[in-house]
């Protein structure tokens, strides 16, 4: 069984910085792609950023391309999203996200996830 769990969330002025992490437990953290994704009230859910199971590729949504930074620490089965100037749209619930580096399908597809954290909840004041 695998189990993720998100921290970092807060409120936060527009500029502002927030670092998510997602701490894993399981055995196959190493070997898999990790997203996060977010999804704000009364919107779907969103792609944020992925990475893969190196830690060598990762892949960002052109809204927050330049301002996010996914990494991991395989050492630790932590995956961390480092936002810089944030802005009240990335207002969400952000969401940590699982599935095997064997899927085809690609890194942005938010279906493609196996598994899932509870969310943490961020909040940009303008």
């Amino acid at each position: 069984q695998v189990q993720l769990e998100e921290s970092g969330g807060g409120l936060v002025q527009a500029g502002g910085s927030l670092r998510l992490s997602c701490a894993v437990s399981g055995r196959t953290f190493s070997s898999a792609t990790m997203g996060w994704i977010r999804q704000a009230p009364g919107k779907e859910r969103e792609f944020v950023a992925a990475i893969s199971w190196s830690g060598v590729t990762t892949y960002y949504a052109d809204s927050v391309k330049g301002r996010v930074t996914i990494s991991r620490d395989n050492a630790k089965n932590t995956v961390y999203l480092q936002m810089n100037s944030l802005k009240p749209e990335d207002t969400a619930v952000y969401y940590c996200a699982a599935k095997s580096r064997y899927s085809a399908s690609a890194s942005y597809s938010v279906g493609s996830y196996t598994y899932w954290g509870q969310g943490t909840q961020v909040t940009v004041s303008s």
